[in-house]
């Protein structure tokens, strides 16, 4: 008689656990805040590796019709200028410091650096010089507002003149609302009584707005200033 040998049957694969909504939402989670990252670190990082270079190259351009073009009138003689209306440089953020600026307060043109209000003077004229820039991203030209106090120079170069400016207000103690258009204005006056430029007509002004806070808001920071000197370029 053959006695048959039981052996036991072999061990069965664990089985594989399903993977339930909850895993699912998860990895949702995990994406779209890998992308929210990714799109702050774009708005405080890339977006001023690319206004930086935009910025040089409208700079260069700029310098380089002024120079093509010097003592010809643009009008009379067709040429169109490519580069910026005019370019700033504030000595106390270095001597490196030159931004250009264009005309209009748009997206685009505030990506690039200073945006000039259209409905305001030009520089050097009579009235109110009014400038905006960004103080975070897309380059930051104003990032150290708070940094400057009355008596800094504003320096603002045009094809054909060197208008040098002075403030005369701290920009810590003028915050006020996107919508206070007053600050604009040919002479502003304001209407709470507060910080204002000097009230006197025919003043060749500069005013310089930005964002008050570092990240999104409603508020812009001011600082007033006046013409001292000008000079043929």
């Amino acid at each position: 008689m053959v006695l048959q040998t039981l052996e036991p049957p072999p061990p069965q694969a664990p089985a594989r656990r399903r993977r339930g909504p909850a895993f699912w939402v998860g990895v949702a989670m995990v994406v779209v805040g890998l992308l929210v990252l990714a799109q702050v670190a774009w708005e405080l990082f890339g977006t001023n590796v690319v206004a930086h270079h935009r910025q040089r190259q409208l700079v260069e351009q700029t310098e380089r019709d002024w120079s093509a073009h010097a003592g010809a009138t643009a009008r009379v003689r067709g040429i169109e200028l490519r580069g910026a209306e005019a370019l700033v440089r504030i000595p106390r953020f270095g001597s490196s410091y030159v931004v250009p600026v264009q005309r209009g307060v748009s997206d685009a043109v505030l990506a690039a650096g200073y945006g000039h209000f259209v409905s305001t003077s030009a520089p050097g004229a009579v009235g109110n010089f009014a400038l905006a820039a960004h103080r975070v991203t897309h380059g930051q030209p104003l990032r150290q507002m708070p940094e400057l106090r009355p008596g800094d120079r504003v320096v603002v170069e045009t094809r054909d003149h060197v208008f040098t400016y002075r403030l005369d207000t701290d920009p810590n103690r003028l915050v006020v609302n996107f919508k206070a258009t007053w600050v604009l204005d040919p002479l502003p006056h304001n209407p709470d009584g507060g910080v204002q430029p000097a009230q006197r007509p025919g003043q060749r002004l500069i005013t310089l707005t930005t964002c008050s806070e570092i990240f999104h808001t409603d508020n812009r920071m001011v600082a007033f200033g006046h013409l001292v000197a000008s000079r043929d370029r």
